[in-house]
């Protein structure tokens, strides 16, 4: 190996908020009603209701019409991913599937997906202590797709063919003291921070193959690490607090070429 790169698994989950809101949740204040009731109703703060509503105080009154839980569509593209989506709007995986009734982490071009923005992030992070993984198994053939039902047309599905893996995926990042970001395959990841490459087992998965990894989307399987062994594959990313983030789940793994 050429380098040396930091794995993460989770132990804290890091968000961020979003103010953008395309749609809203809407409710009539009735007699006895109060902010701190709504907030704890819709699982938002009492300060966001009174910014959503443009409020000075606490003083609600009866027959008031409050913006209690602002929305945003999400058109997908072409090599997004749910986790992607999930952290460029301050929110979770399991949150995205929740609001949007999916099944998996499989998304396709065209899916509109509905983010509740003034919702709070309750997510807790995954206990790696005590989970026992599933076993392996390995398939080939063509990966499942889906439809996602809140979609006001039919979504455009792409095809992904190839062997299929399930696999054990953490993330790792080069921005560590003492990385040098150089890949076993010569990538340099710091002056190239955009690109989607996965450590591999060699004899698991081909260094050079493009592969398609469910809830991050394309890659190319570019490095190797020393913990990496079976089925097991590190992903990419450049920012050390996505890395924390992204934690140690199961994944299924499309081997292109």
């Amino acid at each position: 190996m050429k380098r040396k790169l930091a794995t993460f698994v989770a132990t804290t989950a890091i968000f961020t908020s979003v103010a953008t809101t395309a749609q809203a949740q809407e409710v009539t204040v009735h007699k006895g009603d109060t902010l701190w009731g709504f907030s704890q109703e819709y699982g938002v703060s009492v300060d966001s209701i009174k910014k959503l509503n443009s409020l000075s105080s606490d003083l609600i009154h009866p027959n008031d019409v409050l913006v209690v839980t602002p929305e945003k569509k999400v058109v997908v593209k072409k090599g997004d991913t749910l986790w992607e989506i999930a952290r460029d709007n301050g929110v979770t995986v399991d949150q995205l599937m929740e609001w949007n009734k999916l099944t998996s982490d499989l998304i396709h071009p065209g899916l509109n997906l509905t983010i509740e923005l003034g919702k709070t992030n309750t997510a807790q992070p995954t206990s790696t202590g005590t989970k026992t993984p599933a076993p392996v198994k390995e398939t080939t053939g063509q990966t499942e797709t889906q439809t996602n039902t809140q979609a006001s047309s039919a979504p455009v599905e792409e095809k992904i063919s190839g062997r299929v893996i399930t696999v054990d995926a953490t993330a790792y990042t080069a921005s560590c003291e003492g990385c040098s970001g150089i890949t076993s395959t010569g990538i340099n990841l710091k002056e190239n921070p955009d690109a989607k490459v996965i450590s591999v087992d060699p004899t698991v998965i081909p260094l050079g193959s493009k592969v398609y990894v469910e809830g991050y989307g394309y890659a190319t399987a570019a490095d190797t690490g020393g913990a990496i062994k079976g089925n097991k594959i590190d992903v990419f990313v450049p920012n050390h607090a996505d890395a924390v983030q992204f934690g140690r789940k199961q994944v299924k793994v499309t081997i292109i070429d």
